[in-house]
């Protein structure tokens, strides 16, 4: 099928971050954060401690690149909501991690935070931010959450932080798209490529289900940006889904059990880092 051409080709962001094809980013979930409901008053440093264990794991089993995020701070605020103890305390957190486990590395805030992202990642040099809502609308768990791309692209360039890529899903998990219904993804696609997004997420429904095939291709057939797989793959779908797209973002299989508020499982990581590299 043809490809979608709404702007000038990019470069390949993926090969730009990380030097090779195929990425894969381990998620550190990072445990809830001052002010967030779950929080009980761990220290700063016991806090950083486990996101820095599961960082050095990942980095020793071969993963490519770290994206941090406000995991647990459920139930998670709408974007103007996210307090800025939360926006200290994770930007701290990667700060430290990062000194000791030197690969790329990106944010995510939730929800939908990719102002507080990319306030972040102007201020520890990451690379990359994620956000879940870049263009339209839908019916989210916190409520309608609008598209973040105007305010965002303006916010990056006044902070001058245009090095920094914007990883954007197209059809975000958690949540119901029936605003969006009468628009094919091959529409909701060009829309996220026309807002200026550098890499494509395709998800499934909710953290840690398969991302299907079929929403996949209804993507990669369609851009001609890098497209990642965001939910969902492990090594038994790994075989199937490598071979069609640019990399993926891990977070549930690479834990201990499969649980995303578990550590990371070395063991784990590692068979799904062998079969990545069959595909490089």
């Amino acid at each position: 099928m043809s490809k979608i051409s709404v702007l000038p080709q990019k470069e390949n962001a993926i090969v730009e971050i990380f030097g090779k094809k195929k990425a894969i980013i381990g998620m550190i979930h990072v445990k809830p954060l001052p002010g967030a409901p779950r929080y009980k008053g761990e220290s700063m440093q016991e806090i950083i401690e486990y996101s820095l264990q599961d960082a050095i794991t990942l980095q020793k089993a071969g993963i490519d690149g770290l994206m941090f995020e406000n995991a647990g701070d459920i139930p998670f605020p709408r974007p103007e909501d996210i307090g800025y103890e939360t926006v200290a305390a994770l930007t701290v957190l990667a700060n430290e991690v990062t000194r000791t486990v030197q690969i790329p590395f990106g944010f995510n805030y939730l929800a939908n935070g990719v102002i507080q992202s990319l306030a972040s990642a102007k201020a520890t040099n990451a690379n990359w931010v994620r956000c879940n809502q870049w263009v339209n609308a839908y019916v989210a768990n916190e409520g309608i959450m609008n598209g973040a791309s105007s305010q965002a692209m303006r916010y990056r360039a006044n902070i001058q932080a245009d090095q920094v890529k914007v990883m954007v899903d197209v059809h975000v998990k958690h949540g119901s798209h029936s605003i969006v219904a009468d628009r094919s993804l091959e529409e909701q696609t060009r829309d996220n490529i026309f807002f200026d997004a550098d890499i494509l997420i395709a998800t499934g429904n909710r953290t840690g289900d398969a991302t299907m095939l079929s929403e996949i291709l209804g993507i990669k057939d369609h851009t001609e940006l890098p497209v990642l797989v965001g939910s969902g793959i492990d090594t038994d779908h790994a075989d199937e889904l490598l071979p069609h797209i640019d990399g993926a973002i891990v977070g549930s299989s690479l834990k201990e059990d499969g649980a995303w508020w578990n550590p990371v499982d070395y063991d784990r990581t590692a068979r799904l880092m062998e079969i990545v590299e069959k595909y490089r």
